[in-house]
């Protein structure tokens, strides 16, 4: 089983070396920085999750959402649909790969906030 960390890292860095290549330095830049809101919105469940973490540190944590992966061929096909609709919808393909770093931040915000509401479940079931 693949470490999710570093699938993300791995991905990341994936992203922006095709971005390198396709677009050039500047134009990368600019795709990261259109998405500011995006990477902001990362910081308010960060602290929710840090002050969990902080109230059930001598606590154990019970995994609440176990069964949370998909499968690999799921993932392929949802992947691939969506491709297929942001080619005919955002111009080519161009307009599909900017989207790609738009994606990568909604799988970060997706896994952040499975982990806010596994925390948020347990520090109810022990503090009532």
């Amino acid at each position: 089983m693949i470490n999710n960390k570093l699938l993300f890292a791995s991905t990341l860095l994936a992203i922006f070396i095709i971005y390198y290549f396709v677009f050039g330095i500047y134009r990368t830049i600019q795709i990261v920085t259109a998405e500011y809101l995006l990477i902001l919105l990362i910081a308010p469940i960060l602290l929710a999750i840090s002050y969990y973490k902080r109230k059930l540190k001598f606590f154990e944590i019970v995994d609440y959402i176990k069964d949370s992966r998909p499968s690999i061929k799921s993932t392929i096909m949802f992947f691939l649909v969506f491709q297929v609709v942001d080619y005919y919808y955002e111009g080519g393909f161009e307009g599909m790969l900017k989207l790609w770093f738009v994606y990568w931040i909604y799988g970060i915000i997706a896994i952040l906030v499975i982990k806010l509401i596994n925390y948020y479940k347990n520090y109810r079931m022990i503090y009532g």
